[in-house]
């Protein structure tokens, strides 16, 4: 039986966020919607979800020790990580110890490394993926990078959001790509992946909605990367109804294996029919922030819903939609968004700011959502809606 009951009593919900970007905090305003007492944590000062939260705490999510501090003061109800850089071994030790980690402190484990995640689904549940060789120095990367055969793409297995991502295309490259996979990954120097290139037609990104009352699928994401980083989603994206049937096959496999309650962005290759799988995240995607004007339940409605042991009945896509996200250059703490008049003056727009607190080097500062009657020309509409505004870097 799921109770939610007076918040800031014994008979209330607390909820700690492991990261409190522009996704956390969605999921802190969904959750907040149930009543729940929302503590936001992050390793810097005003990050977005801390802005709507009850209370938060700022340390090094990736600092076992002072982790294990912050959840044992609050003594959460649940702890939903919202990044992949966490000190995810303390979360299987809190788990063990009672403490209910979302979706599963497996998954988070799994997850936060691409080795981990490569593995369970290509060696263990024997799902398609593209041909992949690890290495952790100089001379096991050359060595993986004549096994796989150029083109090839390189990616330290601890990153997130394109960092430390580069593609090798001729001799030239290699040494270029070692570099930047070192110098990109989440803990800095380390192990990287040096995966086959796939001969596809489009991504997707599933979104996959584990409940208590079964598996849940979301319309499939279409998306535009610029080094690995989303810049562009769309919903639905067409597709044949076999890849479609594939594709929930994949997800609820890879999904089932990790468990838990909770939404999956699930990465996919297309190909015809043939669909491959690439990555997951058991988290709400940035790319389904499409979902926040698409249908009636956002990623982060479902998430919340999930996580807080609900079923699942019904998800109403109103139809299709795009987004656009707001990336800008700079090293400032000040930066303003102008023209938002014209910006917003087309009916079928949205825009979201997420507040962040600075800009160093370039940064996700806000999405731009919008509906029409075909995905072009949803498209077309939030790259007008784009094209308007300004963005003033003091």
């Amino acid at each position: 039986m799921a109770n939610i009951g007076t918040t800031f009593t014994k008979f209330g919900k607390k909820a700690l966020l492991c990261g409190s970007g522009e996704l956390g905090k969605e999921v802190a305003i969904e959750l907040q919607r149930y009543g729940v007492q929302v503590v936001a944590v992050d390793k810097y000062e005003n990050a977005p979800a801390m802005q709507v939260a009850n209370s938060c705490h700022i340390i090094s999510m990736l600092d076992g020790k002072a982790l294990r501090e912050v959840i044992e003061q609050e003594r959460p109800d649940i702890i939903i990580p919202e990044v992949e850089a966490i000190a995810t071994d303390v979360l299987v030790e809190l788990e063990k110890e009672g403490y209910n980690v979302i979706p599963t402190a497996k998954a988070a484990f799994l997850t936060m490394n691409r080795e981990g995640i490569r593995r369970l689904a290509a060696e263990t549940l024997g799902l398609p993926t593209s041909r992949y060789r690890f290495a952790s120095d100089r001379a096991e990367f050359d060595k993986a990078v004549a096994e796989i055969g150029m083109p090839c793409v390189v990616k330290p297995v601890m990153s997130s959001s394109g960092h430390g991502q580069s593609v090798i295309r001729s001799a030239e490259d290699i040494d270029k790509a070692w570099h930047i996979s070192q110098e990109g990954g989440r803990a800095g120097s380390g192990k990287v992946i040096v995966e086959g290139f796939v001969d596809f037609d489009y991504e997707i990104t599933l979104l996959t909605v584990r409940h208590c009352a079964g598996t849940a699928f979301l319309k499939p994401i279409g998306h535009h990367q610029v080094d690995g980083d989303y810049r562009e989603s769309w919903q639905p994206q067409p597709m044949p109804e076999a890849a479609v049937l594939k594709a929930q096959d994949i997800a609820k496999k890879i999904t089932d294996a990790l468990g838990g309650y909770g939404i999956f962005g699930v990465e996919l290759f297309v190909k015809g029919e043939d669909v491959i799988f690439s990555e997951v995240s058991p988290r709400p995607h940035d790319t389904g922030m499409v979902t926040m004007i698409s249908q009636d339940m956002s990623e982060f409605a479902l998430h919340a819903r999930a996580v807080l042991g609900l079923p699942v009945p019904e998800i109403k896509f109103y139809g299709p939609s795009a987004s656009k996200a707001v990336v800008v250059e700079g090293d400032t703490r000040e930066y303003e968004f102008r023209n938002l008049e014209n910006v917003l003056s087309e009916a079928g727009v949205q825009m979201r700011i997420f507040g962040k607190p600075e800009i160093a080097g370039h940064r996700r500062l806000g999405v731009l959502l919008a509906t029409a009657d075909s995905v072009a020309d949803a498209l077309a509409k939030v790259n007008r809606a784009y094209a308007k505004l300004e963005v003033k870097v003091y």
